[in-house]
């Protein structure tokens, strides 16, 4: 009986991998789960770009909803999603915040003077430890943040124009309303 058994495990293991993988595959990657959702944004106090003497801190942004957009001059999808960044920044009233991750100040500034600037700051993370610390996969990512500091959306991959309408836009609208 025994050895009937054996011939069987590796056919049932081969099945549970195979039922394993094809529900990994019917998962959407941009619905990552993210530990930070309603809890305190993680602390920045980070250079700014173009160099300041004081750092971007987010306490001076509390009090305000504020879109945190992580970024870089490498990253393909970020010349995607771009242009939808600037023309949010341009139509409706809420600050974002731009992360450049792992990238040098020559080529972040002279990507932004190229195709806009959305940012009501440009963030300097050329060591990648802030994007450490909000739990960045990789890049671009898109964070929502409250008016008391705390994470309340996140998006992973680029955002499309059906993605800012119909869901950072709300959110953000949300959010807002609630401050009233």
């Amino acid at each position: 009986m025994k050895p009937r058994l054996l011939t069987f495990l590796p056919f049932l293991a081969f099945i549970a991998l195979a039922v394993f993988l094809w529900r990994g595959l019917q998962l959407d990657p941009s619905h990552l789960p993210s530990p930070l959702i309603d809890k305190e944004a993680p602390v920045i106090s980070v250079a700014t770009l173009p160099a300041s003497d004081e750092p971007f801190t987010n306490d001076s942004m509390v009090g305000e909803v504020w879109v945190f957009n992580v970024w870089a001059s490498w990253c393909v999808s970020c010349i995607q999603e771009h242009p939808l960044l600037v023309s949010l920044s341009e139509n409706f009233d809420v600050p974002i915040v731009g992360l450049n991750y792992k990238d040098t100040p020559s080529d972040a500034t002279g990507w932004l003077e190229r195709f806009g600037n959305p940012y009501a700051a440009v963030l300097d993370d050329r060591d990648g430890s802030v994007g450490i610390d909000w739990g960045v996969y990789g890049v671009p990512e898109t964070f929502v943040i409250d008016h008391l500091g705390r994470v309340r959306y996140k998006h992973v991959g680029a955002l499309d124009s059906d993605d800012i309408q119909d869901t950072l836009i709300p959110v953000v609208e949300k959010l807002q309303a609630e401050m009233l």
